[in-house]
């Protein structure tokens, strides 16, 4: 017979990177190279800079190596945009050996003159690869030479795979980013002018950015520009403007808040829009920011009236799922945070819970969340997440496509919140979007057909669920100007 997952040793070299809550004082090991023998989850450099700036929409991305590289990003986030749709264009230099001998610089110089005259863009970014790392192209002299030939701003991204993981490439995304920043000719704003933030680190799955954006504009203040989720050029090169910056993601656009924090003395908060507490924490957090007694009368109405729309359906999931279990590994463990705390409010215990780039301070925050007994993971493994799956009884696994035959495998039920996903998950709407989702997963009774819910699974008593119709997440019309249509969503629609 098979060795059963669960008796799967671990690697050695692997231990540290692992932690019971409650078998031994806290200690996990991460931000380390990926050990010999696993299968890591981590990506490169370059995929790391190329989901961050994918969404720009009106600026022309050129990747500068081999064809393969440009069809392992091509449209891998569910980016939506109002308008511009460039950015679903893959455009590459296609290397090939004699371009490795001779060298690629012409051939990248010739197709960013090409594309610009064709395709007018508002800017260009070129990324180098691991390929152009090794045969020494200057990118920032082919960047500068294509600039002054077609007076389009083109701007290099250093994001050669070899040089770490997908976190170090969100550092080269936002150095790229950081080039615009702040070369708008437009003067500031003066007094008398609303409030203002900028959105950094939503990418606007499926349509997301537009739902957050409308809750600020909703609390009466300006979204100077989303970064880089619906992106525009021209609204990024006016982004020092902005009073406040808004960080969803911590791991991705912390590094370009850092950077206008240094440079134009801009305050930064981090935040998650992803479930109730951590929604409604966002809001009022930037309303007590600017502290100003309308602004929260109205930030507090807004969530009185948006959580009073969807609790009702909320319980009825919850009493449906109430004692389930959960797996969750992201790659970011901000994202974790939220989904923790979400789980909770459906009545689901998290019993495992990981990240692929987490930093210390992200982990001691993540133990402190979860309950006794749950198993923490760094940058784990196809076989370690299985292993601790069959060892924890979950019952649900969410994470990205990565992770989803690893469920299906096992006979767990999966739920994506990665960024290829297509369905909104940000906000009230998509907390109703999730559970929603959680328990058509977990309540299918296609799992008592596994030969693991032959095993464990008992007949589920519950109360089936009025299936509900999907919180719909309205386009913005395109844009003329530099700003985006502002999107109503009625508590009436968010109740779906």
């Amino acid at each position: 017979m098979p060795k059963p997952t669960s008796d799967i040793p671990i690697l050695e070299d692997r231990k540290a990177q692992v932690h019971t809550k409650g078998a031994a004082p806290f200690k996990l090991a991460c931000e380390k190279h990926s050990v010999a023998g696993a299968v890591s989850q981590r990506a490169c450099v370059f995929c790391g800079s190329r989901v961050v700036l994918y969404p720009i929409a009106d600026a022309l991305h050129l990747i500068h190596g081999p064809v393969g590289c440009a069809a392992y990003t091509w449209d891998i986030r569910g980016a939506a945009s109002s308008g511009p749709q460039l950015h679903r264009m893959s455009f590459s230099t296609d290397l090939r050996e004699k371009d490795v001998i001779y060298g690629g610089e012409n051939k990248c110089e010739a197709a960013l003159v090409e594309l610009i005259g064709r395709y007018q863009p508002k800017a260009a970014f070129v990324y180098a690869t691991c390929i152009v790392g090794l045969i020494g192209d200057d990118l920032d002299a082919v960047c500068r030479r294509a600039g002054e030939r077609t007076g389009v701003d083109v701007i290099p991204v250093h994001s050669e795979g070899f040089a770490g993981s997908k976190k170090d490439g969100y550092s080269a995304a936002c150095r790229a980013i950081d080039a615009l920043v702040g070369t708008s000719p437009e003067p500031k704003p003066g007094l008398g002018a609303p409030p203002s933030i900028n959105i950094l680190g939503d990418f606007n799955i499926a349509g997301e950015t537009w739902v957050i954006r409308d809750y600020y504009e909703r609390m009466g203040i300006d979204v100077i520009a989303t970064i880089t989720g619906d992106g525009r050029v021209d609204d990024i090169r006016r982004a020092h403007h902005a009073q406040l910056n808004v960080v969803q993601c911590s791991g991705s656009m912390k590094g370009l808040a850092r950077l206008m924090k240094e440079k134009y003395d801009i305050p930064f908060t981090h935040v998650s829009y992803f479930g109730l507490e951590d929604m409604s924490r966002a809001l009022y957090e930037v309303a007590d920011h600017f502290n100003d007694p309308d602004m929260k009368a109205r930030t507090a109405a807004l969530v009185r009236d948006e959580i009073g729309a969807v609790m009702p359906e909320l319980r009825k999931y919850r009493d449906a799922l109430a004692g389930k279990r959960a797996a969750v590994y992201t790659g970011g463990a901000f994202k974790a945070f939220s989904l923790v705390r979400s789980l909770r409010t459906l009545g689901v215990k998290t019993v495992i819970a990981g990240s692929q780039t987490g930093s210390p301070q992200d982990y001691q925050k993540l133990e402190a969340l979860c309950d006794e007994g749950a198993v923490l993971l760094d940058d784990t493994n196809p076989l370690e997440l299985a292993k601790f799956i069959d060892q924890t009884g979950a019952d649900l696994l969410i994470g990205g496509v990565k992770e989803r035959p690893i469920a299906y495998k096992l006979g767990v039920a999966f739920c994506d919140h990665n960024h290829e996903r297509k369905e909104c998950l940000a906000g009230y709407a998509g907390m109703v979007n999730f559970a929603r989702e959680v328990h058509h997963s977990v309540c299918s009774p296609v799992w008592r057909l596994t030969p693991r819910g032959c095993r464990t699974a008992a007949p589920d008593a519950s109360p089936p669920v009025r299936p509900l119709r999907r919180a719909a997440v309205r386009r913005p019309a395109p844009r003329p100007a530099l700003r985006t249509t502002p999107l109503t969503i009625g508590a009436k629609e968010v109740a779906v």
